[in-house]
């Protein structure tokens, strides 16, 4: 089902993070998923995460340790509903087709999971079926006002949305979005990263028109050409009014590296909820601490809690990937 935002210019809108939250998603490790060998880790860790977000609002726990819908994976960002909100109190629940990030991993469980919440009545809006289009939710990010971030690594990689342009692909966003506009951003990619280069790992949108992104400043690091142009694109970009948008560098933390892999870890991929952000760190005392003061200034009525995702890099994500929001209205 699609609206056409011509005919409803101010109705709905995907609403930036930082806005008011009902609550947020978790879909909880098992002995099934890629977690077995370090279940017990991982499970401290999303304890944790459920601490902290239950302190300040809601939280939905799908598996076991909630409601029990079977799962293939953990990676709420992505086979949760993407919300929008009107001016009169509504939600529309959009669900995507999520198909393990391009058909790479088995995704059936997790594709069905949004269907099982709204046909029991776990959550409430206005549901809207479109299982017809691969979208993923962390490789989409939105100022609120009608602006789309995405990236072309991610939207126009094998297996999606294929045989669809990318001028097709952006009018789909714009429609079932309701945007203004989309910006698309061309370049950077983490070693190690599963998704092609999901938004929510290298840009990130916050209020007064402020970019936080992920630099690389070791010519020898192969990541540092494509984070080069990507920060040389970002400098480009001009908000609605035609102002350049305020760009602030996060570090890039040390190579990690997992049995013989270097793990994509980022400081971008924090999660805002009511009151507080959650920012993953690294055992990296210096470069955390500048991450922490960076966010907290995009972020000044809001508390920094740190949270260690060395388990959750070991699988390829981060704090935003393992969650989903959902907005109050």
């Amino acid at each position: 089902m699609s609206f056409d935002i011509k005919e409803q210019p101010d109705s709905w809108r995907l609403p930036a993070e930082w806005e008011p939250q009902m609550g947020v998603q978790l879909t909880w490790p098992h002995e099934h998923t890629d977690w077995a060998p370090m279940l017990e880790e991982i499970t401290a860790t999303y304890e944790e995460m459920a601490r902290e977000i239950s302190r300040r609002e809601a939280l939905l726990i799908v598996g076991k340790k909630g409601y029990d819908i079977p799962s293939d994976d953990t990676w709420a960002r992505d086979h949760g509903f993407i919300s929008l909100i009107d001016d009169q109190g509504h939600r529309r629940l959009i669900d995507f087709r999520f198909n393990g990030w391009g058909e790479k991993f088995p995704a059936e469980q997790d594709n069905a999971i949004n269907a099982r919440l709204y046909q029991q009545g776990i959550v409430s809006g206005e549901y809207i079926d479109c299982l017809d289009f691969v979208l993923e939710g962390g490789s989409i990010e939105s100022d609120g006002q009608g602006t789309v971030f995405t990236t072309t690594g991610c939207l126009l990689a094998p297996h999606r949305n294929q045989p669809l342009t990318k001028a097709q692909i952006e009018a789909h966003l714009l429609r079932e979005l309701h945007a203004r506009r989309i910006l698309w951003i061309d370049h950077g990619n983490l070693t190690g990263d599963d998704t092609d280069g999901h938004i929510d790992t290298l840009v990130r949108i916050c209020p007064n028109d402020t970019l936080l992104y992920v630099g690389c400043d070791d010519p020898a690091d192969e990541q540092y050409a494509g984070l080069k142009l990507m920060e040389e694109q970002l400098q480009t970009f001009r908000t609605c009014d035609g102002q350049p948008y305020h760009l602030v560098k996060l570090p890039m933390p040390r190579p990690i590296w997992f049995e013989g892999e270097r793990l994509p870890a980022t400081y971008a991929n924090f999660l805002i909820i009511n009151g507080a952000v959650l920012c993953p760190v690294y055992d990296q005392p210096d470069l955390d601490a500048i991450a922490l003061r960076l966010i907290g200034e995009a972020f000044p009525d809001r508390q920094m809690v740190p949270i260690d995702c060395r388990s959750i890099i070991k699988q390829h994500g981060s704090l935003h990937c393992c969650t989903m929001q959902f907005p109050k209205i």
